[in-house]
């Protein structure tokens, strides 16, 4: 078991989740039926033997919070994952950027007196043997040692670009250029920072120090500490994810996601399908831990006033009821219902789903408690779509946030609770005002923890 001290940086509110997180932090988002997106980081550090591990939160805590609470419980001498919400120990401020959330825990740190600092992010979806990139930061006598990917250039100005030479050592680093530099000999792709690093306990320290002291800091990792750390000749490595094995997993079976638009979020959740899933959820040696609810089996039921149950690589998850439909290519979240004659196909349905008699949905993101009136159509007419729901994204998912109702016809209803974010939201806002058909924000006792239609 490793005794280093393990920081996940939670606090993130993940704007180009807009309508997924206009009131979660994105680590507290579902994620593939019965998961949330942090039990994944989570799971890695556990599965890997660590047992000291702070959560650092800030914006929309509360989902997040609840679900830790009820779920991530270690027992043994010197063994916890601990909550730490900001606390403006440095001032009258919040946290300003991803290296402030640790500089405003440096006591925790400090108190610790571990050789190693794990700092990880705990936005992102991957497996991996934590204790392997350790070994590699150790073997290297690193000062700091960085988790690296490579990705397609076009997308690779969105992550921090790294350089190295043929021993694995940095020596440069661009936090999201507009023009990344791609990999000697692979012009089309480049290798990205996966925002996790292993740092020396001092390093970490004097590097904190130093960023809070340099007139004009961002705060950041990315912009300051790493860049400040080069040019002061510090030894800094690149790991390469690719070298990871997670056992019980194919060699070379190297999954990491992003997960940071709708689209991206989106497509991950579907690759839970695979015939081959990178992201094996069935490997026993390397379980991804989550909340135990109970809930019955699955059920799916065909009477004589119904037709045959149809499905089609599907995964459908406890509690949920499914009658008489059709499902293809879909993920059906814990305790939904599907009624009789309804038609889904490539749909994500987050656990509390109600889905009406005859209903027919294509390509759509259903966040929690929604519901689909009998007879509705989402997904099917993209003009009359276009005209009634606000979040659409650039490949034509339909997003519905939490607690909607959807009616056969006319606009949709805004459970009360969400609709008024969603309206004041800097990444909602503007979507909500151009739907042609202006949705309705539902009365205070319809709150998008109750799964029912309108007005109730």
């Amino acid at each position: 078991m490793s005794k280093s001290l393990v920081m996940i940086m939670a606090g993130g509110k993940g704007s180009r989740l807009g309508p997924l997180t206009c009131h979660r932090a994105k680590p507290a988002t579902p994620f593939g039926g019965r998961y949330r997106i942090i039990d994944f980081v989570l799971s890695n550090f556990v599965n890997s033997g660590y047992r000291q591990i702070h959560i650092l939160t800030q914006y929309m805590a509360g989902s997040l919070i609840r679900h830790l609470n009820r779920t991530w419980h270690l027992s043994g001498y010197d063994a916890y994952v601990e909550l730490a919400p900001a606390q403006m120990r440095r001032g009258d401020f919040w946290y300003r950027g991803t290296a402030d959330s640790i500089y405003q825990n440096l006591n925790l740190i400090h108190d610790s007196r571990t050789k190693n600092v794990a700092v990880f992010g705990g936005d992102h979806i991957y497996k991996c043997a934590i204790d392997q990139m350790e070994e590699f930061h150790e073997s290297k006598d690193a000062d700091l040692t960085i988790a690296a990917f490579p990705v397609p250039r076009e997308e690779a100005s969105q992550f921090g670009i790294i350089q190295v030479d043929q021993a694995g050592r940095i020596i440069g680093f661009q936090e999201k250029p507009a023009d990344p530099a791609p990999i000697p000999g692979q012009p089309d792709t480049c290798l990205v920072s996966m925002g996790n690093y292993f740092f020396k306990s001092d390093c970490l320290e004097d590097a904190l120090h130093t960023m809070a002291a340099t007139p004009g800091t961002s705060y950041d990792f990315g912009k300051d500490v790493i860049p400040a750390l080069l040019k002061d000749g510090a030894s800094l490595y690149a790991y390469d994810f690719r070298e990871n094995h997670v056992p019980g997993d194919a060699v070379g079976a190297s999954y990491w996601r992003d997960v940071g638009t709708l689209d991206s979020y989106f497509e991950a959740c579907m690759e839970l399908r695979s015939p081959v899933a990178n992201l094996n959820l069935y490997n026993r040696e390397w379980r991804i831990r989550t909340a135990q609810r109970n809930h019955p089996p699955a059920r799916f039921i065909s009477r004589d006033t119904d037709p045959a149950v149809d499905i089609d690589d599907c995964m459908v998850c406890e509690g949920a009821v499914i009658r008489g439909a059709r499902l293809k290519e879909s993920i059906i979240g814990y305790d939904c219902q599907i009624k009789s004659r309804s038609d889904i196909d490539r749909a994500l349905l987050m656990s509390g789903t109600h889905i009406g008699e005859g209903a027919k949905m294509r390509n759509v993101l259903l966040d929690k408690n929604c519901v689909v009136a009998p007879g509705a159509q989402i997904g099917i007419d993209p003009e009359v779509d276009r005209t009634r729901f606000p979040f659409i994204t650039e490949s034509g998912h339909i997003v519905l946030p939490k607690g909607t109702y959807v009616p056969a016809s006319g606009p949709i209803e805004f459970a009360q609770d969400i609709g008024s974010l969603l309206i004041t939201d800097a990444a909602t806002k503007d979507a909500v005002a151009a739907t042609a058909m202006q949705p309705i924000i539902a009365s205070r006792s319809r709150h998008s923890y109750r799964s029912a239609g309108p007005g109730t």
